[in-house]
C-alpha cells in the first residue's frame, strides 16, 4: 500500500559530511513512493543536480534563483543589489518552482541559491524573494520538500523554521563535524524547530556509531551509513550514488523521522 506525504526536511551539516547525498537519496526514496517530490537546493555551493545523476549539460542550463536579475526585479519591483528604496516584501513565488525547476522521475529540482547581502539578513530585493520562496516551499506546498542546506539556516526565518517537519544534521565521525552539529542545532532550536536529528554518515564500525551517539546530546538518531566507496566513485564519475546498500539505509532513515 503507498503512503502519500506532504512533509518538510531540511538537511545539513558541515561541508563535506555527505547531507547532498543525504538529501537527494531521501528525495528518491519518497519519490519511488508515488510522493511528488520537491526537491531544493539552497546550498551556494550547489551540488544537488549532479548527486542526482543529471548530465553535465543539464546542470549547466539550471540557474540559481538568486541569480534571476530580471525574474527579481519583475516580482519585487527593485534590482538585485539596490538597498532601500521601496519593493514588494510578499512577491509572488508559487509559480516559480514549475516554471523555473528541473523535473524528472516524479521530483521537481530548485536551485535557489543566495544573494551575496543574504547571509547578513539584509532587507535587499533578492534576500526578500528568497526567503519568500523559502516559506513558500515550507509552509504552503502540499507535497514533500527536501531543502539541501549550507552548514547553517539563514535560509530560514521564525516563522518558516516553525513549519519544518524535521531538521536533519549529517555528521561524520570526527570532532569538527559534532562542534559544528551541536552548533547548528542551537541555531535551530532558537527558531523554534522542535525536531533536530542526527543521522551518521561514513561509518566504518559500531563504534563509531557509538562515538556520534555520545557527542549529538539529546538530537534524535535517526540512523547510519556505512562507509562505501562506490559513492565516492561515483561523485568522481558525476554518476548518481543511489546503489542498493546506499538506498536501504535511506529507507530506515526515512521511517526514524515519521
Amino acid at each position: 500500500m503507498l503512503i502519500f506525504y506532504s512533509v518538510k526536511i531540511a538537511v545539513t551539516g558541515k561541508g563535506g559530511v555527505g547531507k547532498t547525498t543525504v538529501a537527494a537519496a531521501l528525495s528518491r526514496v519518497y519519490a519511488s513512493e508515488g510522493n511528488r517530490v520537491l526537491a531544493v537546493d539552497a546550498d551556494p555551493d550547489a551540488n544537488l543536480a549532479s548527486a542526482f545523476g543529471l548530465a553535465p549539460e543539464e546542470v549547466q542550463k539550471l540557474r540559481p534563483i538568486a541569480e534571476m536579475t530580471e525574474l527579481i526585479e519583475e516580482r519585487t519591483g527593485a534590482r538585485p543589489g539596490a538597498m532601500g528604496g521601496m519593493f514588494k516584501l510578499n512577491p509572488r513565488v508559487d509559480d516559480i518552482p514549475e516554471e523555473f525547476g528541473k523535473r524528472f522521475d516524479n521530483i521537481v529540482l530548485l536551485i535557489t541559491g543566495r544573494s551575496k547581502e543574504a547571509a547578513s539578513g539584509c532587507y535587499c530585493p533578492e534576500n526578500v524573494l528568497l526567503r519568500r520562496l523559502i516559506k513558500h516551499l515550507i509552509v504552503e506546498r502540499d507535497e514533500v520538500v527536501i531543502l539541501d542546506m549550507e552548514a547553517g539556516i539563514e535560509h530560514l526565518t521564525r516563522g518558516t523554521a516553525e513549519a519544518v517537519d524535521a531538521f536533519i544534521v549529517v555528521v561524520e565521525p570526527g570532532t569538527r563535524s559534532l562542534q559544528t552539529a551541536e552548533t547548528i542545532k542551537k541555531m535551530a532550536l532558537g527558531l523554534g524547530i522542535k525536531r533536530v536529528f542526527a543521522v551518521a554518515n561514513k561509518v566504518r564500525s559500531g563504534a563509531d556509531i557509538e562515538f556520534i551517539k555520545q557527542g549529538i546530546g539529546d538530537m534524535i538518531f535517526a540512523g547510519s551509513i556505512g562507509f562505501n566507496p562506490s559513492i565516492i566513485e561515483a561523485d568522481m564519475k558525476g554518476e548518481a550514488p543511489f546503489n542498493p546498500r546506499l538506498m536501504e539505509e535511506i529507507k530506515k532513515i526515512k521511517e526514524a523521522l515519521s
